[in-house]
């Protein structure tokens, strides 16, 4: 089975199946504030690698339609409920209005720690794909908002060509 066919919503659930008890573990034996500390660091590496692999594959290098269009993997099956604002080549802005994924957390008892399975990727899956996108967002649902707020903007500045470079994604 191909990995990339299963959907999102559904790779995250089995992965907190297996994390949330090794997470309760790392909060026994290290405390919460070491054992998210150290759930953020590893889920956020995880994140920068896969975006260097969705990079890796992206016909023509990475740009900000492709990343656009990536974002069906993480919305297939109604896992995301969004209102696009923007789309261009530039720009990439949308609310969510429905997190299938904090309800899935929530309905896991794995509420408290969403944010540091899911949210925290966002921004960081960048980094891999390509640092000329950068994320801003003030509000998520996870956290207790009625909506997350993504903000993706695309950035032509010499530190994130040298970045986009250096981690294998266009120039």
């Amino acid at each position: 089975m191909d990995p990339s066919t299963i959907p999102v919503l559904v790779k995250r659930r089995l992965q907190a199946e297996v994390i949330g008890p090794i997470y309760a573990e790392m909060v026994a034996a290290l405390g919460e504030e070491q054992a998210s500390a150290i759930l953020d660091s590893a889920i956020r590496k995880a994140a920068i690698a896969e975006g260097r692999g969705y990079a890796a594959r992206a016909e023509g290098g990475t740009s900000m339609a492709d990343f656009i269009a990536l974002y069906e993997h993480w919305m297939r099956g109604g896992a995301l409920e969004v209102e696009v604002l923007e789309a261009s080549d530039t720009r990439f802005d949308f609310d969510v209005v429905r997190c299938r994924y904090a309800e899935t957390y929530r309905e896991m008892g794995l509420g408290h720690v969403g944010h540091l399975l899911s949210c925290n990727r966002d921004g960081t899956f960048c980094q891999g794909y390509d640092p000329r996108i950068r994320m801003e967002r003030e509000t998520t649902i996870m956290q207790g908002a009625r909506r997350c707020t993504f903000r993706y903007g695309w950035v032509e500045d010499e530190d994130a060509e040298a970045g986009a470079r250096n981690e294998g994604g266009a120039a």
